[in-house]
């Protein structure tokens, strides 16, 4: 996807403490377009290879659990939802953090990510925290994109979209 921010830049804009704030401090340090919706939500909006992503950050300051949620812009029709069920099954077997799943009620697929934070004095999310888990969400949705797309619109079984879209190169051309 796109390459990290350089050291210097992540200490310059560095802003440890309430993990909303350090995610608005990311998103602006990429120049990617974010508002809040409230006291512990922000979205934002990347660009990406297949799609622009909407991000969004949901802090539940009771339970000290941030989520970072990716929305892919897929959306699944009631005729192909069983197929995704086990595209999404596949999908996740491939994920060392976070998951992808369909929400029921809209269709859509998203990619969460949770992580529990001590937001005390010391020990709130990093700026170096919020750029791992927003990178680690992108890459992921950028990686399994096309997978949803073949099972959607190509006629691919999900062995077959997970086989077709992750095939590695090797050497150059």
């Amino acid at each position: 996807m796109s390459a990290l921010l350089s050291e210097d830049d992540a200490h310059e804009e560095r802003d440890d403490g309430a993990p909303i704030e350090v995610l608005e401090a990311y998103f602006d340090a990429r120049g990617w377009v974010c508002e809040r919706s409230g006291e512990g939500e922000i979205i934002a909006s990347a660009p990406g290879s297949w799609a622009q992503y909407e991000l969004r950050g949901v802090w539940r300051p009771d339970d000290q659990v941030l989520q970072f949620l990716a929305f892919p812009d897929v959306k699944v029709g009631a005729d192909k939802r069983l197929a995704i069920y086990e595209t999404l099954g596949l999908v996740n077997e491939q994920l060392w953090l976070g998951h992808f799943e369909l929400w029921s009620s809209s269709g859509l697929v998203v990619f969460r990510y949770s992580a529990l934070i001590d937001a005390g004095e010391d020990d709130g999310l990093t700026f170096e925290q919020a750029e791992a888990m927003v990178e680690a969400g992108l890459e992921e949705c950028e990686r399994f994109y096309p997978v949803f797309q073949f099972v959607l619109w190509g006629g691919k079984s999900p062995t077959e979209a997970i086989a077709a879209a992750l095939i590695d190169t090797a050497g150059e051309a």
